[in-house]
Parts: C-alpha cells; structure tokens; sequence
C-alpha cells in the first residue's frame, strides 16, 4: 500500500511530459474498454435512444473527471483562483493558461471514445433506428405504423428471428453505420486540422505572453510542492520535539519504575533552527493563515 500511495504521488507530482503519458494512457484505457464491452442494444422504442447515447456520452464524462483528478494542477489552478488577493496579485493570464492546458489533457481521452464509438457505428445504429424514415426503405410497406416502430428498434438486434434475414434491417443498418463513420472521421479531421492550425499559427501571437503565463504557471506549480514539502518537514521535527519534550516531563516518573531514558541531544540546536522559533500550535495556525490570505509577493531582493 506503502508502495501504490508513492507511485501515486510521484505522477501526481510530475512533470509535463509525464502527465502526457497518463492523457495516452487513459485514451489506451478507454480503447480497451470500449473494445471489451460486451454492447447490447435493448431493441426496444423507449430504450434505445437513451442506451445509445448514454454509451456514446457518459464514459467520455467519467474519463473527463478522471483526467480533471489526476491532474495535480487542477487542484493547483482552483486554489490559484480561488486566493485572497493578499500581498500578491492573481494573474487571470495564468490562470487561463493553467485550465487550457489542464482542459487539453482531460478531453483526450473522451474524443477519443467518442471517435471509436462513432467509427464502429453500434452506438448510433441502436439510439436512431426508431427515428428513420421508413419510406426510404422496402419492406415496411404494408405496415401499421406500431409495428413499423417495432420492427426499427430491433435493426441492432442481428439474432432477433423476425429481423435476421430482413433485407430492410441490413439497409437501414448499413445507412446509419456510414452516417456514423463519416461523422466520425469529420471530427478526426477537425481536430487534425486545428491542431495543425494552432500550432503553426502560434507564432504569429505574442509569445512573450505565452512565455510569461507559462513561467508563472510552473512557478506556482512548483511553490506549491516546496510549500507542502516544508511543512511536512516542520510537522516531522515539531512531532518529534514535541515527544522529546514529553518523555523529558515524565523523567521522574520512568526512573521510579526503573526505566532508563536516554538523552538525545545529537542535532537540538539544527532542529531548534529548522523549527524557526515556532514551539506551539497557535503559531503554526497563524503562520499557515498568514500564508493563505497573505501570500508574499513576488520579490526577492
């Protein structure tokens, strides 16, 4: 568990490139998952649009959380947002570039379980059969209007006995499959065609800009890492004074039970400096709260 929990903070305290790789892995992820999804269309009017579509969209909205929460500067940018304005100003340039980049990783994996599921077709066959046209096809003609209905929701279902060999239920199939695919693909193309635009049109805007929202954005990153590192640091060395003092309180005590106590006075004085005269609990919440509504500004001479 000791192991898993450090793994965890390791990514969560990576860098840029590593987050990239948990973006490609969680598109992998949904691949694997979508692929080894066992799609089963109710056949029924009243079901089959909300399957269909809840296939397609509500995956994409859960890898889009999971992206939200595996990446550290999310937390990072709503804490930056959410700040008194203290000694330091908040710069809204950082904190847009912060939810771009944040936003950019997360939908990953979502378009792309979205791009599969319209390429295979199965999710828009079994939520639009019911809402085609039946006089575009053969075959339902000298139909009532109920069985007509009937007979469009159950085009997913290849096994169904009424609908197996029903050359009217392969067209249809067939028209919504390709409907799917070029949409797909036009949206594979979009999002090639904008990323190719954005990147070779981002010279043409101011890049002092851009280089300054992105210094400040790791800057920030990287003070909230020291900041948390340090306080564990000063926690690990308050607890431990803290429990010297206690024991040296109970020498007497010990000694009447006979119990030997040693003294430790191997690096007081380089704890005493690290603790930087901080030796009660009010302290350390005064300073903490000094920090949260009074950040120090960005100066150090």
């Amino acid at each position: 568990m000791d192991r898993f929990r450090m793994i965890f903070q390791y990514f969560q305290s990576s860098s840029e490139s590593v987050m990239n790789g948990i973006c490609g892995l969680l598109a992998l992820a949904s691949v694997k998952m979508y692929t080894s999804f066992d799609f089963s269309c109710p056949c029924l009017p009243q079901y089959n649009m909300a399957y269909g579509l809840g296939i397609m969209f509500v995956p994409p909205v859960i890898l889009f959380l999971c992206g939200l929460i595996l990446n550290r500067q999310s937390l990072v940018m709503l804490e930056e947002w959410r700040r008194p304005q203290g000694c330091r100003k908040k710069d809204l340039a950082v904190i847009r570039y912060m939810c771009s980049s944040i936003m950019q990783r997360a939908m990953v994996a979502p378009v792309v379980w979205i791009i599969v599921t319209l390429l295979d077709g199965k999710c828009l066959i079994c939520a639009f059969s019911g809402s085609m046209d039946p006089e575009k096809f053969v075959g339902f003609a000298n139909v009532s209007t109920v069985q007509v209905q009937q007979l469009l929701a159950k085009v997913p279902c290849k096994d169904d006995e009424l609908m197996r060999n029903n050359t009217s239920r392969k067209a249809v199939s067939r028209y919504l499959r390709c409907w799917s695919q070029a949409l797909g693909w036009s949206i594979l193309l979009i999002l090639i065609m904008a990323a190719f635009l954005a990147r070779w049109l981002r010279p043409c805007f101011n890049q002092a800009t851009l280089l300054q929202a992105r210094h400040w954005s790791n800057y920030i990153d990287i003070e909230q890492k020291i900041f948390e590192e340090t306080c564990c640091e000063h926690s690990r060395l308050f607890a431990h004074k803290c429990i010297l003092h206690f024991f040296e309180s109970m020498r007497q005590e010990i000694k009447l039970h006979s119990f030997n106590l040693p003294r430790e006075r191997e690096g007081t004085e380089g704890e005493e400096d690290l603790l930087r005269g901080i030796t009660d609990q009010d302290q350390v919440n005064k300073l903490l709260k000094t920090w949260y509504y009074e950040k120090p500004p960005l100066d150090v001479s």
